[in-house]
């Protein structure tokens, strides 16, 4: 059994959803692990990360709408609004959402579905530097 642990970064333009699959792929590759497991993980409370549609953009555009919807940034009864009316929806978007996804790794590669990627989902409003882990374990 080997493991292999690396991080990187991605700078966001504010809320939405940014494709991080390539830079999982590549670190998957450097591991040398051909079976096993990559765990990504980020860093943050007001980010989360999801697997989901990455073919047709309009899914991604109904996911953010849908949200919006879900939790507003208008409630009032938000006590938590220190850094703005997006810190608390912020929070409350990751915890609906993970901070962690765990995917496969066979011949090498992701075992992603067709139409499958992994994303960075920001829910501030201003842009940001997300921090990630990925850590590969397997043979």
């Amino acid at each position: 059994m080997h493991a292999h642990t690396a991080t990187f970064s991605i700078p966001t333009r504010g809320k939405g959803t940014y494709e991080i699959t390539a830079a999982v792929e590549r670190i998957v590759r450097e591991s040398g692990i051909r079976t096993g497991t990559a765990t990504v993980f980020i860093q943050h409370t007001s980010a989360s990360l999801i697997i989901y549609e990455n073919a047709d953009r309009s899914a991604r555009t109904d996911l953010h709408e849908f949200f919006e919807r879900l939790v507003p940034e208008d409630s009032d009864y938000f006590i938590h609004t220190a850094e703005g009316p997006d810190d608390m929806p912020s929070h409350i978007r990751m915890v609906l959402t993970r901070t962690s996804e765990t995917i496969p790794i066979a011949s090498g590669q992701l075992a992603l579905g067709t139409w499958q990627g992994i994303f960075v989902f920001e829910h501030r409003t201003a842009p940001h530097t997300r921090s990630i882990v990925v850590a590969v374990t397997g043979v």
